[in-house]
């Protein structure tokens, strides 16, 4: 893992020298200081929330369909998914597109013998086969994918998660989208991703807040991003590329753990645009905490590593590129490792108050920042619910703030992995959502052994891939 970059090693000398001098000759005004700083923060984070629900209330343009629909890979990179490639399957099967421009890859690890017999065993379209990935480190979802990259055909590509299932149309509308981009500088189209109503025993309050807050990113920030013409960071699933820009850039980052994220703005970098689609992709929430927490910890980990990666040498960014940057990836890093702290400081503020029968000595700008930043948190998880379709009441915004509060449990051990083990990807389990009794029977592990000899449609690769190096 690297140092820090000169650059990155200046700014934080500068940031501590002016500190220090700050503790020297104005120790007094230090504390009133940092609360203006927060205070300040916290409003440019409101005001920005506010800014983006109003521009993102008008839907993505319609395009008419281009005269030759674009070849279109899919790419699905699953690991232990055996109970639920079936179910994916099944719902790419249902993609409305000609089936002879479409190129489908079920992106497998050479170890995953249980994923591979289930796959073999599924009834697949003929557009879609198996692609096995060779050994290799790291053992990550951006390194299958950039080795499927190499077997792509398509001039348009969207990479899909194993729990999804995507709107039959979403395809032509992203090809009819990239043929009406005259200048040829769009790169990628992000697809919503909405959250579907979790099962019966499913953590009531761990859906509902996680359904609200995907609403929140994709139905209000990232089409009013896209309508402001800045980057953002892409979803993990549901994007679609335009192939040879994707080679141009290199692929996915193969040791960043939130390889969408840091994607996002190294297209941005390289001159390119992002957008946003209408049309959604269906996901199911984590099955409670204790499957939410890894999740989180991983995603909050990739984004200190994107924080890192781009803070490097930010200027390819330009100054628009930084702000999106920083309100995105700097205030989610920022947010979620002081939300514990700002309930936990209010909680106590109150109880003392109230033990000692006087009303809490709060600074008026603290706290009419603090309730204006969490009106504007509730109002863009209500509006984007209500776009998305996702209950989201008064009894969900009670509860939200320990969901956020959560949110620093997470952070902290997103740090501490950081360290230890920075390239380790936490593995979200996923289940199918009803048996089905016509399901067809998983074949052996035998039989999934002997892949390496099957022929068509199974797609495998011959000796091993180097280790791709970080992108920096």
């Amino acid at each position: 893992m690297r140092g820090l970059a000169p650059f990155q090693a200046l700014l934080l000398a500068a940031v501590t020298g002016a500190a220090a001098l700050a503790l020297w000759f104005w120790p007094e005004r230090v504390a009133d200081w940092l609360v203006a700083v927060a205070a300040f923060a916290f409003l440019a984070v409101a005001l920005w929330r506010v800014l983006l629900i109003l521009v993102s209330a008008a839907p993505p343009p319609e395009s008419p369909s281009p005269p030759v629909w674009p070849r279109y890979t899919i790419l699905a990179a699953l690991y232990d998914e055996a109970e639920i490639v079936g179910q994916l399957i099944e719902r790419l099967s249902r993609i409305d597109y000609p089936s002879d421009r479409l190129q489908g890859l079920l992106v497998l690890e050479a170890h995953d013998h249980e994923t591979i017999a289930a796959a073999l065993a599924a009834p697949r379209p003929d557009w879609l086969d198996i692609l096995v990935t060779p050994p290799g480190k790291p053992q990550t979802k951006p390194r299958a994918l950039n080795f499927a990259l190499t077997q792509a055909t398509g001039e348009l590509l969207t990479v899909y998660d194993a729990e999804d299932a995507p709107d039959s149309q979403q395809l032509r509308e992203a090809a009819a989208r990239f043929a009406a981009d005259q200048g040829g500088r769009l790169a990628c189209l992000q697809a919503p991703l909405r959250v579907r109503p979790p099962a019966k025993d499913a953590s009531r309050f761990m859906g509902r807040q996680f359904a609200a807050e995907y609403a929140s990113l994709f139905e209000t920030t990232l089409p009013g991003m896209a309508r402001l013409g800045l980057p953002f960071p892409l979803g993990g699933t549901s994007n679609h590329f335009r192939v040879e820009v994707l080679r141009a850039v290199g692929g996915w980052d193969a040791w960043n753990v939130t390889e969408d994220a840091d994607l996002g703005f190294r297209l941005w970098s390289g001159g390119w645009t992002l957008g946003v689609l209408a049309r959604p992709t269906w996901e199911m929430p984590p099955e409670g905490l204790p499957h939410w927490l890894p999740q989180r910890t991983r995603w909050l980990k990739g984004y200190l590593q994107t924080w890192g990666v781009h803070t490097r040498r930010p200027w390819p960014l330009g100054w628009r590129g930084g702000l999106a940057l920083v309100m995105t990836v700097g205030a989610g890093l920022v947010s979620a490792a002081i939300h514990g702290l700002t309930l936990a400081w209010v909680a106590a503020a109150v109880l003392v108050s109230a033990m000692a029968g006087l009303p809490p000595e709060t600074p008026v700008l603290a706290l009419c920042v603090l309730v204006l930043g969490a009106a504007s948190a509730w109002l863009s998880c209500a509006i984007g619910a209500r776009r998305a379709g996702a209950p989201y009441g008064a009894a969900d915004m009670i509860q939200a703030p320990a969901y956020w509060a959560l949110l620093s449990l997470a952070f902290v051990h997103a740090a501490w992995r950081l360290v230890l083990e920075p390239f380790a990807w936490d593995k979200t389990p996923h289940r199918r959502d009803a048996p089905s009794d016509t399901e067809s029977p998983v074949a052996s592990s035998a039989e999934a052994n002997d892949v390496l000899d099957a022929t068509a449609p199974l797609r495998l690769s011959a000796g091993h891939a180097a280790a791709p190096q970080p992108v920096a």
